[in-house]
């Protein structure tokens, strides 16, 4: 039989089947018919290294759903498969960059009820559509997967599914809500929602969010396109999760998600999660009128100045994230920490979870075998076998010695705040050191310019300066003196990086940026509590600002030996004040038991007193009045690159109240009003 080409599509006709197929001028899809009639639409964002849903990817997607509305109705094709052409991901979400162009609720109703009726049209195909997922399918990615009617995923660590849009201030806008509950049911639903969690496949199998697993992404293709041709149907959840769902279950649900949520977040700061509750509340049974009522609560949300600021940190990791070069060419494998105290213990433990070989080196055995314990709860945390957790303990390695050194592509000092004791250590490390590794030092004070001292290559130092707890503080300083080799500080990101923490360019200058930050906000508190101010008070109203603790609470956590360490060098002496008498007690804070509070349990005990709302919301902006001038001040002086770059490591570094946008930023929007 003679076949030709169709000269609009470049297909090629076999019987009513056009083989082949493409759509003209699409730029981030591809959609073709295979000789199965089936389409495939595989979406590969052009000029980006993640798939993101934009305006434009849009828009081509419900070009490819009206073709495929038309040929299913023809016959000419019997499914149709989604997937991404991305190696190492689905689709990350709404593509955020486009958000500020929705400035108005009306806008926003529009451009998602838009989204919201394709989505409908895709449920609704008379033909099974198939969605293929590998790596992250997140927010609006998972949103586009529910409204397929059969999900495949890979059972590959690297796929992650989820709903993040709650650390965004919104929650899922394209009917995510209604679907997700529809196949997870109520709780399970509400709480991936609520928490903004990354699940694994596995798991989102168990929940009902996935329905096939394939073991690698070369059997993706082909589950797909099993799933079509055998017809499979997604099943929604069963009838015990339904019922957790509906009345009266539904209220005794809401009343629990609701106290939970209030432990976490204060409704006044962070209001999408309460708002999300609220509409599954009112509609949580009800396909249909939780579709409806999901874009009016979405609108206003998504125009709150919480939404933007909570979008502008969003920008502001990114911007930090690309401080650290891509084509450079060093890949840390090898790391040795010296000093196995909890800092240097802890930055080694976090290394080896994220893949690396690391040794630990100290004066003292007890204190290797010590902090190698100690690594135990990540490992748990980390991996989720006990054949992962043991990969992870022997990639740990005692080094009392620092035989290992020589082998290392960084090396971290992380010992006693004590200058002549680290100039010591690098000298004998300098010695050892092979060609082309980071020479790098935690100190949280004192000048790198000072350590360097007395170095035969003063350049090769840096300074990469963790916070603690290390498990838990994005923020990594990657500090460089006067004389740092711009290359070891491009080395030292790249490290940063591939720890997954943020990496900020600090110079060196006393206390960098954090702890110079700090400090002021830290003495504010002291000399309020000197003055006889209660400490509950202070830190309730630090908290009420929105900051994660108070500043009292804080001193204890880090400790007030500390506290005291970094005062003498940025402010003078502490003798004479109550942390200097404490210090000289041996009330160190949560270490020792007591500090400002009595510690039991890992918390401090305080009073039940209530204090006004109103006072405490002039002591909280008060409070940290001294830490945005001193952002000011650092910004001024070039202590990091931009304004923002101070924002950034400020929320990431300290945890200032990040739906305030940074310090340098509410300070703009307050004398703008």
């Amino acid at each position: 039989m003679q076949t030709a080409g169709n000269a609009q599509t470049g297909a090629v006709e076999t019987g009513s089947t056009l083989v082949g197929e493409r759509i003209a001028e699409l730029q981030d899809w591809r959609y073709e018919i295979d000789d199965e009639k089936i389409a495939w639409a595989v979406f590969d964002r052009a000029g980006e290294s993640v798939n993101a849903l934009g305006q434009r990817p849009l828009q081509e997607l419900a070009e490819i759903v009206e073709r495929v509305e038309q040929a299913a109705a023809s016959g000419d094709i019997v499914g149709l498969i989604i997937m991404s052409g991305k190696k190492r991901g689905f689709i990350v979400g709404a593509d955020i960059r486009e958000f500020e162009q929705l400035d108005s609720e009306a806008k926003v109703i529009e451009a998602v009820s838009t989204v919201n009726a394709m989505l409908d049209r895709v449920e609704a195909l008379k033909v099974p559509v198939i969605c293929a997922i590998h790596g992250n399918c997140l927010g609006g990615g998972l949103e586009l997967a529910l409204a397929c009617h059969y999900r495949v995923a890979t059972r590959d660590d690297t796929t992650r599914i989820g709903f993040p849009e709650v650390k965004l201030g919104i929650f899922p806008g394209f009917n995510g809500t209604a679907r997700s509950i529809r196949q997870a049911g109520g709780v399970a639903a509400m709480q991936a929602m609520l928490t903004g969690r990354m699940i694994r496949a596995s798991a989102a199998r168990a929940m009902g969010l996935i329905d096939e697993l394939v073991p690698s992404p070369h059997r993706l293709r082909w589950a797909a396109r099993r799933a079509v041709l055998r017809k499979r149907k997604s099943k929604p959840a069963g009838r015990t999760k339904r019922m957790m769902s509906a009345w009266p279950m539904r209220g005794v649900v809401v009343k629990k998600m609701r106290a939970e949520t209030a432990k976490k977040v204060s409704a006044d700061h962070y209001p999408a999660p309460f708002r999300l509750i609220d509409l599954f509340e009112k509609h949580g049974n009800n396909f249909k009128a939780m579709q409806r009522a999901e874009t009016k609560a979405f609108a206003p949300l998504m125009v709150s100045d919480t939404s933007r600021n909570l979008r502008r940190v969003f920008m502001l990791s990114e911007e930090m994230k690309a401080q650290a070069p891509k084509d450079l060419d060093f890949k840390p494998l090898r790391v040795h920490v010296i000093g196995a105290g909890v800092m240097g213990a802890d930055i080694a433990g976090w290394c080896v979870a994220s893949g690396m070989q690391v040794s630990l080196q100290d004066l003292s055995p007890e204190a290797i075998e010590k902090g190698i314990k100690a690594q135990d709860k990540l490992f748990k945390r980390k991996f989720r076998s006990t054949a992962e957790r043991a990969a992870a303990a022997a990639r740990l390695i005692a080094d009392p010695t620092g035989e290992r050194i020589s082998r290392a592509d960084v090396v971290i000092e992380a010992i006693v705040e004590k200058l002549e004791v680290k100039q010591a250590v690098f000298r004998d490390v300098e010695a050892k050191l092979k060609p082309g590794a980071v020479m790098a030092t935690n100190t949280s004070s004192i000048m790198i310019e000072d350590i360097a001292e007395g170095l035969s290559d003063p350049s090769r130092l840096i300074g990469i300066h963790f916070f603690n707890p290390v498990a838990q503080m994005p923020l990594v300083e990657v500090i460089h003196g006067t004389g740092s080799n711009p290359t070891e500080v491009q080395k030292g990101c790249a490290f940063v990086t591939a720890i997954s923490k943020f990496p900020l360019i600090v110079k060196s200058v006393p206390g960098f940026l954090v702890n110079r930050v700090l400090a002021p906000y830290m003495f504010e508190a002291f000399q309020r509590l000197e003055a006889g101010e209660d400490m509950n008070k202070i830190d309730a109203a630090a908290k009420v600002f929105g900051m994660p603790m108070g500043p009292i609470e804080l001193a204890d956590t880090v400790g007030l030996d500390v506290c005291a360490h970094v005062g003498e060098i940025l402010k003078g002496t502490a003798d004479g004040t109550k942390l200097g008498d404490m210090v000289a007690k041996g009330d160190l804070g949560k270490k020792s038991g007591r500090g400002f509070y009595v510690w039991k349990d890992g918390k401090p005990v305080r009073t039940d007193t209530k204090f006004d709302d109103a006072e405490l919301g002039a002591l909280g902006r008060e409070l940290v009045q001294p830490l945005i001038d001193e952002a000011a001040r650092c910004r001024d002086e070039g202590v990091v690159a931009s304004g923002d770059l101070v924002d950034a490591g400020v929320i990431f570094g300290t945890g200032f109240a990040p739906f305030r946008g940074g310090p340098l930023h509410y300070q703009a929007s307050v004398a703008a009003e």
